[in-house]
C-alpha cells in the first residue's frame, strides 16, 4: 500500500504499516541527496530569489480545502521565517561593518603614530541568555525555589586566535597610510557602491570565493541554511544551548570579515565549520571550564553511591530544533543518539582540542587533512588526538540501549505519561515505583545531586506532601523531547496563588520501563521548548 510519492522522482512511496515517527518525502537516499542539492543550487538562495518565492506562495494561497491551506501556510511561514533569519545576519554583519568602519576612521586620525592591531573582536555579538557558571547554594529546583545562576562573562582582555579560518586567514595590523587603509576597507565598502544586480546574480554562476564577498544580505542568505547544524556543533563543543547561539552568530560575524581571505581550496561549509570551531576553542580559552565532581551537602541524604561528575554548564537540546535528514541528509552529525545528554556530558570531559577533532572527524565528516587545516595541525597529529579521544569517551559512556523502535518509544511516552500523573496527584508512591533502584538525579548548575531510590524518595516526599511545612505547590505538566529523549515542563501553582509558573525541565532517561536518570535545568529555557512560562489554574 502506497500513501504518497517521492518529491524527486515522483515514485509511490511506501506505507509505513503503523509506525509511529515522521514520514520521508523521498524514496532513497539518492533522491534526498539530489533534492537537498537542487535547494542549495536554486535562485531562491540569494534574497531577491526568496522574496519572489515568497511572492508566489502568497499568491498561490487558497483558503479551500483546509488541507492544501494548512500546507500553504506552513511553507510560507517556513520561508518568512529563513528570510527573518537571512535579514537578521545581514543587520548584524552590517553593524559589524559599521564598528569596524569607525574604528579605523578614529585610528586614522589618531595622532599617535603607533600601529595598533585589529582585533576583530570589537563587535562580539551580545548575549542572548544567560551562561552559566558555579551556581549559588540554594533550595533545590524540585524542592524549592531556584535561584538564576550567575553569567560566567568572557574574559574581555584575553587574546583570541589570529587565524579563524584556517584557510590562511590572517588579521593584520591597520596600515598607516591612507592607500594600504583603503584597501583594507575597499571590501567592507563594497555592497555600498556596486549595483545590485551586480551583487545578487544567480549562485550557481558563482565560485565560491565569489559566493562569500557578496553584499549583507546576499552573504546572510549564502551562510543561513547552515545556522542549525553550526548550532548543533557549537552546542557539543560547549555543552549550552545558550553558548551555542552566541558561538554561532559569532562564527558568522568573522566569516563576515575574513570573507575576503577565502581562497575557495574547500567548500562553504567546511570553511564555516573551521571559523566555528576556532570559535569555539576561544571561548573555551576565555572560560577555563573544566567537569568536578559534586561534593555532600550538609544535612542532606545524596545516597551512599559515588558523587557524579558536575558540569554545571550543561543545557538540554530541543530536538524540534535538530536539522531533519531531509535538511541534512549526511547527518550522523544530528541523529538521535549522538545528542543524547550522557554522550554530551562525556564529550565535556575531553580537552578541547581533542573534542574538536572528534566532532569534526567522527560526526561533521571532515577528512583527517580538512581537520589538520582547521585546527592549524598536521594530519599525524590529528590521527593522534582522535586515537586518544575515542577510548577516553567509551571509558564515561554507560550501557546503552541499541534498539530504537516504535515500540519502545512508545513504552517510553507511556513511563512519562506516569511520571506527569504522579507528580500532579501528589502521589509519591506511585513515583516512586517508576524509578530504578540505582537512579540518578542532578540539577545542573546547582550542586544539589542523588543517587539511589531511597535517596530521591526521601528528597521528594518534603516536597510533594500537602502537611509538609516546605510543600512546594501543585504540579502542572507538559511534554517535550530534548536531545532524543523524553522531558517533561515542570509548572508549579503555590499555596495561595492561581497560576501554574515555569519550575523545572526534567529530561529523562528511561531503561526497560523505568527512571533510571533524571536531569533538571532551568526554566528560562521553556520557550526554546516550545513550552509557555505560564499556565492557568484552570487547564
Amino acid at each position: 500500500m502506497t500513501d504518497a510519492v517521492c518529491r524527486s522522482c515522483a515514485r509511490p512511496l511506501a506505507g509505513r504499516d503503523g509506525r509511529a515517527g515522521r514520514s520521508s518525502v523521498y524514496c532513497s537516499a539518492a533522491c534526498r541527496q539530489k533534492a537537498y542539492r537542487e535547494r542549495r543550487a536554486a535562485p531562491g538562495g540569494t534574497v531577491r530569489g526568496l522574496i519572489e518565492d515568497v511572492g508566489r506562495q502568497v499568491e498561490a494561497l487558497v483558503p479551500q480545502p483546509p488541507s492544501v491551506f494548512y500546507a500553504g501556510v506552513s511553507d510560507l511561514a517556513a520561508s518568512v521565517g529563513r528570510l527573518r533569519r537571512i535579514a537578521r545576519v545581514a543587520r548584524d554583519t552590517a553593524q559589524d561593518d559599521s564598528v569596524t568602519r569607525a574604528a579605523v576612521t578614529k585610528e586614522a586620525g589618531s595622532p599617535s603614530p603607533a600601529v595598533r592591531p585589529a582585533t576583530g573582536d570589537a563587535a562580539a555579538p551580545h548575549t542572548t541568555g544567560p551562561r552559566t557558571g558555579d551556581p549559588h547554594p540554594s533550595a533545590p529546583r524540585t524542592g524549592g525555589p531556584h535561584p538564576s545562576a550567575p553569567r560566567t562573562a568572557p574574559d574581555e582582555t584575553s587574546r583570541t586566535r589570529d587565524s579563524v579560518t584556517g584557510d590562511s586567514v590572517t588579521r593584520a595590523a591597520v596600515p598607516r597610510d591612507s592607500a594600504a587603509r583603503d584597501s583594507v576597507t575597499r571590501a567592507a565598502v563594497t555592497h555600498d557602491s556596486v549595483p545590485q544586480d551586480t551583487v545578487t546574480q544567480d549562485s550557481r554562476t558563482q565560485t565560491p570565493q565569489e559566493q562569500v564577498r557578496l553584499g549583507e544580505s546576499d552573504f546572510a542568505a549564502l551562510v543561513e541554511p547552515y545556522r542549525r547544524e553550526l548550532r548543533v556543533h557549537c552546542y557539543r563543543m560547549a555543552g549550552s544551548y545558550d553558548d551555542a547561539e552566541d558561538l554561532v552568530q559569532e562564527t558568522f560575524l568573522r566569516a563576515w570579515r575574513a570573507r575576503d581571505g577565502f581562497a575557495g581550496r574547500a567548500s562553504v561549509r567546511t570553511w564555516l565549520y573551521r571559523i566555528a570551531t576556532n570559535t569555539c576553542l576561544d571561548f573555551q580559552r576565555r572560560t577555563a571550564r573544566r567537569p568536578r565532581r559534586y561534593e555532600p551537602l550538609p544535612g542532606m541524604n545524596h545516597g551512599s553511591a559515588e558523587p557524579p561528575a558536575r558540569i554545571t554548564w550543561l543545557q538540554p537540546y530541543p530536538d524540534e530544533e535538530l536539522p531533519s535528514a531531509d535538511e541534512q541528509p549526511d547527518a550522523l552529525a544530528v541523529s538521535r543518539e549522538t545528542m543524547e545528554l550522557v554522550l554530551l556530558a562525556a564529550i565535556q570531559h575531553l580537552p578541547p582540542r581533542q573534542r574538536a577533532v572528534l566532532l569534526l572527524r567522527d560526526l561533521v565528516g571532515l577528512s583527517a587533512v580538512e581537520t589538520a587545516q582547521a585546527l592549524e595541525m598536521t594530519p599525524a597529529s590529528v590521527n593522534s588526538a582522535l586515537q586518544r579521544a575515542r577510548p577516553a569517551l567509551r571509558d564515561r559512556m554507560p550501557r546503552r540501549r541499541s534498539d530504537w523502535t516504535a515500540e519502545a518509544d512508545a513504552r517510553e511516552r507511556a513511563v512519562l505519561g506516569r511520571y506527569m500523573a504522579a507528580a500532579e496527584s501528589l502521589d509519591l508512591g506511585a513515583f516512586t515505583d517508576l524509578l530504578s533502584e540505582d537512579i540518578r538525579l542532578t540539577m545542573p548548575p546547582n550542586p544539589y545531586w542523588f543517587v539511589g531510590r531511597a535517596a530521591i524518595t526521601e528528597f521528594l516526599s518534603i516536597s510533594l506532601d500537602p502537611a509538609s511545612p516546605l510543600f512546594l505547590g501543585h504540579w502542572r505538566h507538559l511534554p517535550a523531547r530534548a536531545n532524543g529523549h523524553l522531558a517533561a515542563g515542570g509548572y508549579v501553582r503555590r499555596p495561595g496563588t492561581t497560576v501554574y509558573r515555569a519550575q523545572v525541565l526534567d529530561v529523562l532517561r528511561i531503561e526497560d520501563d523505568r527512571v533510571v536518570e533524571i536531569t533538571s535545568f532551568e526554566p528560562h529555557l521553556f520557550p526554546a521548548f516550545g513550552l509557555p512560562l505560564r499556565l492557568p489554574a484552570d487547564r
